[in-house]
């Protein structure tokens, strides 16, 4: 690749080979994982506002005093053209002239040069020490939230570029340059589908433009070397050729061209020789280039049920909800036979219930208070390693909260303990995590499987027998938690809390309880988990006398 005037970067199809390097953006960005982040970055934009309003003042400032002197010069200089010898004869109009040509002049002359600008960098210079700006990379993984909300959530591109999401006007409309950048984005990240999308709504925008914030060439190249990596030779051709009649020497546009129409050719040859012998001509076989195209389909079956569950257009059966049932519970724990739990049942097997009303709104924001300063970027247990590695289908920041830190923190382990009867004595520290833009998590298991061997080898406690997840914030759209073996979802409710067992009684994993956090749409999503181990319940959940018996009694 190499850069265009204007610094962006294109892509280039070499006479004999297709060539395409990535720009790998830096991987320190952090900021596009949590949206308790994302609000420091408006701290960060009202403090350039304020130094970028004080440099147009000055600029303000100095022109004003240049149009003084504009306005002075020339009424002196009209006044002496009137007549010049009279004007001259007066010692004191010779005496100004002299000086404005002089002292005056050189005070204009480094009024000009003064660059008003300089200052206020140094401001911004001197910003990026200690304020939150955003990287390369939280750029590209604002990018690519927007993609997967528009894929998850079947949204329209046109509409999305207009700011409506499902329907409802959150934002103002992108610009063709904003359209641009994310088709340039998506592009980086060799998602040619998506580029062609947003590059053409940028085109289609670029129409309507005033003041055009993007160029076509610029959009038609883009747009031209995507669609050829989709498959779709011919319209690349057209598209190099719109090009060329934009700016007909343009260097990568004419190899492009070239490029294509040998392509073409050899599709030609390869038609008329499968049908030279009188048998009906085979279709070329594009498949490779269309699984590389649309890196959005997937053939999983699991996937397509988890998306259709996160837009809320599955259910578990008549049959099995027409069984569940709400009802107050005591565990048979003597303290809650004081103020029982809220319990709703969401599945039986596996066991999934909801407990209403557990977690106060001073709790919760207790807890935040506890966990903004510790955020970390969220990590997955490499299965081969059991090492934490960060990945791309795990959005979010968490941090760990200790019982001993806060008698709130030691109170809501008590009571975990008493909505699940299990022991918190190896449970691990509690985790609050907060979504970040399109935040999610992707189809998961909770529990370590056989090949796993090394996971929660360093805790000594054995496999995570449950889970319990508090809801800490309502979400407006989206950010459910869903089960797609069981077509189920949850959707978040500021103070609820759901549980379910990961393991049989007998210890074996239950494959059942494979679960997602589909992406935050609209809104923010905090939760906090409770995971339980094995150790230390050998009394309160003991085997029973058959394999794999349910959790029916639960």
């Amino acid at each position: 690749m190499r850069p265009t005037v204007s610094g962006k970067m294109l892509p280039i199809v070499l006479t004999t080979v297709v060539s395409l390097l990535v720009l790998q953006p830096p991987v320190d960005g952090e900021l596009f994982t949590a949206l308790a982040d994302m609000e420091e970055l408006l701290e960060t934009e009202a403090v350039l506002i304020t130094n970028l309003d004080k440099y147009v003042q000055a600029q303000e400032e100095k022109l004003m005093q240049l149009r003084q002197k504009v306005h002075e010069y020339r009424r002196e200089h009209t006044e002496a053209a009137r007549d010049v010898s009279a004007y001259l004869s007066n010692p004191v109009n010779a005496f100004l002239l002299t000086k404005r040509l002089t002292t005056d002049w050189r005070y204009v002359e480094n009024l000009m040069a003064y660059e008003v600008g300089k200052e206020f960098l140094e401001n911004v210079t001197s910003y990026r020490s200690v304020l939150k700006f955003p990287s390369d990379e939280d750029l590209n993984g604002a990018a690519v939230a927007l993609m997967r909300l528009q894929d998850t959530y079947n949204l329209d591109t046109a509409s999305l570029a207009r700011g409506m999401l499902n329907g409802v006007q959150y934002s103002t409309e992108l610009s063709a340059g904003d359209c641009f950048e994310l088709g340039r984005q998506s592009y980086l990240n060799g998602d040619y589908y998506h580029t062609v999308l947003w590059m053409r709504e940028a085109m289609d925008r670029l129409t309507s433009e005033v003041n055009r914030t993007a160029t076509k060439e610029d959009v038609l190249e883009y747009l031209a070397f995507s669609t050829f990596k989709q498959g779709n030779i011919q319209t690349a051709l057209s598209m190099t050729e719109e090009l060329l009649e934009l700016v007909p020497d343009h260097e990568r546009a004419v190899s492009n061209k070239a490029y294509y129409e040998k392509e073409l050719q050899k599709e030609a040859q390869q038609k008329i020789l499968r049908g030279d012998d009188g048998s009906e001509e085979v279709p070329i076989d594009t498949t490779a280039i269309q699984k590389e195209a649309k890196p959005h389909v997937y053939d999983s079956n699991e996937r397509k049920l988890y998306e259709q569950l996160c837009r809320g257009e599955q259910h578990p059966p008549i049959e099995l909800r027409s069984q569940l049932i709400c009802r107050y519970t005591t565990n048979q724990s003597p303290f809650l036979r004081i103020g029982p739990l809220k319990l709703e049942e969401a599945y039986h097997r596996p066991y999934i219930v909801i407990y209403h009303d557990v977690m106060s709104d001073q709790e919760i924001e207790r807890i935040k208070q506890y966990a903004r300063p510790r955020f970390r970027r969220a990590t997955v247990q490499n299965y081969k390693t059991g090492e934490l590695e960060f990945a791309n289908y795990r959005i979010s920041k968490s941090a760990w909260l200790k019982d001993a830190e806060d008698e709130m923190i030691r109170t809501i382990s008590r009571r975990v303990e008493d909505m699940t009867g299990l022991t918190m004595e190896t449970a691990e520290e509690l985790q609050v995590v907060n979504y970040g833009i399109g935040g999610h998590y992707e189809p998961h298991f909770d529990f370590a499987r056989r090949e796993e061997r090394n996971a929660f080898k360093s805790l000594g406690t054995g496999n995570r027998i449950a889970t319990v997840l508090f809801y800490m914030s309502d979400v407006t759209q989206g950010g459910a938690t869903v089960f797609p073996a069981l077509h189920l979802a949850l959707w978040p409710r500021k103070g609820t809390a759901a549980f379910w067992f990961n393991l049989h009684a007998s210890g074996r994993g239950d494959y059942a309880t494979r679960h997602a956090a589909c992406p935050v749409l609209t809104g923010t999503k905090w939760v906090s988990n409770k995971w339980i181990h094995e150790r230390g319940q050998e009394f309160r959940r003991p085997c029973g006398l058959h394999l794999d018996r349910s959790e029916e009694e639960f």
